[in-house]
């Protein structure tokens, strides 16, 4: 399971603005991964915004638009399941690649919380619903609070 192993992150949120930027295809797992970060978010004591999106495509662009707006982190969630043509390979590369390019270009953390799939028992899996094994979107938001905060402390 991918999810041995996990660290202990310092996830003090507490005068951070986090955008959460959610798609909503795959509605169920998508609000599973939403929840997650929410309560990972809501714990933290970080102002918390959401976005909601088309889908995993426009994560990169909203993404950006909301770090340049003011937020310090931006957690990412989408849900990208495997078809019978070649647009999986499409969408997950320009997610992917467009949100590394996000977090580098604005010198902020994007929490990468975007599943792709090869079904969507996979995604319900990792949703964090009651009978997941794991929790992406939590993840994803305690990846980006915790490399804003090591930005934080960096650059003070």
């Amino acid at each position: 399971m991918s999810g041995e192993g996990h660290p202990t992150l310092d996830t003090d949120g507490t005068g951070l603005k986090v955008t959460i930027v959610s798609g909503l295809w795959h509605h169920a797992i998508a609000d599973g991964l939403l929840a997650g970060a929410r309560r990972v978010l809501d714990a933290s004591g970080a102002e918390v915004t959401l976005v909601q999106v088309p889908g995993s495509f426009e994560l990169p662009l909203v993404s950006k638009a909301a770090l340049d707006a003011g937020a310090d982190a931006v957690v990412a969630l989408g849900v990208i399941v495997r078809g019978g043509t070649p647009h999986f390979e499409y969408v997950s590369a320009a997610a992917t690649d467009g949100l590394t390019r996000v977090a580098l270009d604005t010198g902020k953390p994007v929490g990468f919380g975007v599943l792709t799939l090869d079904n969507e028992q996979q995604g319900l899996d990792r949703a964090g619903l009651p009978k997941s094994k794991e929790d992406k979107g939590a993840e994803a938001a305690e990846a980006a609070l915790a490399t804003a905060i090591v930005l934080r402390k960096l650059r003070t």
